[in-house]
């Protein structure tokens, strides 16, 4: 089993999740998060005002997928929230080590 942890642009987001969920993928958990990296953040002006913003905004999807399926899903992941613009965002892939449902306590990929 994998954890993929994707940041992307918020904008993005519903069409990754259409596009996760056509090729098969049954769930994930988003968060809203602030970050930078190669960008940096940059200069604003807001009602005169110039100020920094060095945080960026994105979304954190954390999905948990069998190995077998998770080249598929980082491959969709990255045809969709691409934009070619600098801060797309970055994905991980770890390895899972165990998975339980708790409603059923099922265990590792049958809780997926």
């Amino acid at each position: 089993m994998k954890l993929i942890i994707a940041a992307i642009k918020p904008f993005k987001l519903e069409e990754v999740r259409e596009a996760l969920t056509a090729i098969g993928v049954r769930g994930m958990m988003v968060t809203e998060i602030k970050g930078f990296g190669s960008q940096s953040g940059h200069t604003e002006i807001y009602r005169g005002a110039e100020y920094a913003v060095n945080f960026v905004p994105k979304v954190k999807l954390e999905i948990a997928v069998s190995g077998a399926m998770a080249d598929q899903v980082v491959e969709t992941i990255i045809k969709t929230a691409k934009t070619d613009k600098i801060g797309d965002g970055k994905i991980f892939v770890l390895d899972l080590e165990q998975a339980v449902r708790v409603r059923t306590s099922e265990t590792n990929e049958d809780a997926l």
